[in-house]
């Protein structure tokens, strides 16, 4: 079984589709992956995630390292087994979390010691032990260790960090061939950095180039700079990474950011918005985002989204919808992620026949039209 082999069957400008293969199936990209933070996509069960159309999933090192702990998971089998997911997964580094969950950190050129936000207790995280981590995981795709900063620092700070990232990706390469996981069927990412900067994300890719990767990922965005500044970063770092690899942007985002990134070279998304929404009683449609608490929708029995073969949209009016919500029925948050994570596959799918098609300039400007201004 092929452990890593991404191919480019088609390109319309910058966008591209293709299709990773693994030893897990085949990922279809571009490709979304929904979030399943703590072994699980919140109020989804694997089968339903995988009716959605999602060939992967994301897995994440920080929570699952404290609760249940690495160790544990490989004894009852691994990540796969322990959620009854065979398809492939993803997880992240752990670096963001222990950045943004974490009020007590030390960061040193060895890693970062912090204090869990659980229940207090210490940690070090680094690159060594996130390559352990995520091989105990039984990971297919892992990513390395790196220090996400934040866009508004001064440039010598962001270049710092880029450059002690750099140092933790050569580490992380060699802590992840001497750990075994490429013998066992994983595959490594790679992390650019450099926050909005061309000449420190050209910095950052060539380094990355350097060491070699099975992909490539675009951090560092998605944390509060603003679409039109993420859109002008993305104009430039996709194209600085290698071409003949995965483009993944982490942490991103909306529809119409899917759009755009799509537009601009990447391959891979991840966020957690269409669940999270989904919990908050918001809906994506091909006619832009219902929010399901405003009363107008009361005795509206008509579906979510006219265009959506979901189970939910060919089941339930938006009036039942509506009284769920409302009331804070469990099902309710149940029945919108389900929709919002079929949009957004259904999303992809569009985009995968669009560029094969040779008509992705067209389905973009469409697509803005309907979404931006519904």
């Amino acid at each position: 079984m092929t452990r890593f082999d991404f191919t480019i069957a088609a390109t319309d400008g910058k966008a591209r589709t293709g299709a990773i293969r693994m030893r897990r199936g085949e990922i279809r990209t571009p490709a979304f992956m929904p979030v399943g933070t703590a072994a699980t996509v919140k109020a989804m069960k694997p089968d339903d995630v995988r009716a959605t159309g999602a060939d992967i999933i994301l897995g994440n090192t920080y929570h699952l390292m404290l609760r249940p702990g690495a160790e544990r998971m490989a004894r009852l089998g691994g990540l796969h087994r322990f959620m009854r997911w065979d398809r492939p997964i993803l997880t992240d580094s752990g670096g963001y979390q222990v950045m943004s969950l974490s009020d007590l950190r030390k960061i040193t050129e060895e890693g970062v010691t912090f204090a869990s936000h659980i229940d207090g207790s210490r940690h070090l995280l680094t690159p060594e032990r996130s390559m352990e981590i995520q091989r105990l995981l039984g990971s297919d795709i892992v990513m390395a260790f790196d220090e996400c900063p934040r866009t508004d620092q001064p440039r010598e700070a962001i270049a710092r960090s880029m450059e002690m990232s750099m140092r933790w990706a050569r580490r992380s390469r060699e802590g992840f061939d001497s750990g075994g996981a490429h013998a066992e069927g994983a595959a490594l990412f790679g992390i650019q950095q450099g926050a909005l900067d061309e000449g420190l994300r050209r910095q950052s890719a060539d380094a990355l180039a350097d060491i070699g990767f099975d992909g490539y990922a675009i951090g560092g965005l998605a944390v509060g700079e603003g679409q039109e500044a993420m859109f002008a970063t993305l104009d430039f770092a996709p194209g600085q990474l290698p071409a003949d690899r995965p483009r993944y942007l982490m942490g991103v985002g909306k529809p119409d950011d899917l759009v755009g990134g799509v537009e601009r070279g990447v391959d891979m998304f991840d966020c957690v918005l269409p669940t999270r929404s989904g919990r908050n009683g918001q809906a994506f449609t091909w006619n832009g985002p219902l929010n399901l608490r405003n009363a107008r929708h009361a005795e509206d029995t008509g579906p979510l989204d006219e265009r959506c073969p979901c189970p939910t949209c060919t089941t339930f009016s938006r009036a039942y919808l509506h009284h769920l919500v409302k009331t804070g029925e469990m099902l309710g948050a149940m029945l919108m992620t389900e929709h919002n994570l079929w949009f957004y596959q259904q999303l992809m799918q569009a985009m995968r026949d669009a560029i094969a098609q040779g008509r992705f300039t067209s389905f973009a400007a469409d697509f803005r039209r309907d979404y931006l201004g519904g």
